[in-house]
């Protein structure tokens, strides 16, 4: 981690990290977009962009973090700016962990919904004592097995 010293050093820095944040975007963007479509396997291959650039936006975060009271004398406005790039990347965020979240509750709903149908098919019908017919004997669940490959 060089250290910032000249305005120069400290506008090459908010430039690398609202770079990074831009091309995050990007990438999360695009994978909300295909979670939305039910592309799941096209989006699942977004990871290694997505860590790869998470890791850049770290270490630039901790080059500003260590160097933040001299970046804000020496370049007020471009702190402003990125200030303002943060929000809109932590708004677009939100979004994107509010796609993934549906979709993981869809498809665990779906999981749920299926073991039910199976453990039901899998219980002898049968009629209880008021007449109606009886829940499925979870004795009689067999287990479902899923391929976390998408």
């Amino acid at each position: 981690m060089n250290a910032i010293a000249t305005t120069a050093d400290a506008e090459g820095a908010l430039a690398d990290i609202a770079g990074v944040i831009a091309q995050l975007s990007g990438v999360i963007e695009q994978e909300s977009m295909l979670v939305q479509a039910g592309r799941l396997r096209a989006a699942s291959g977004l990871a290694a962009a997505k860590s790869e650039l998470t890791g850049r936006l770290f270490v630039a975060s901790e080059r500003l973090r260590t160097n933040s009271k001299l970046v804000r004398q020496l370049a007020p406005a471009q702190c402003t700016a990125l200030a303002r790039a943060q929000e809109t990347f932590r708004t677009l965020l939100q979004r994107n962990m509010i796609v993934l979240a549906t979709a993981h509750a869809v498809s665990e709903g779906i999981m749920r919904r299926l073991s039910g149908d199976l453990a039901r098919k899998a219980s002898p019908q049968v009629y209880g004592a008021t007449g109606r017919a009886t829940a499925p004997n979870p004795k009689h669940g067999r287990p479902l097995a899923i391929s976390r490959s998408l």
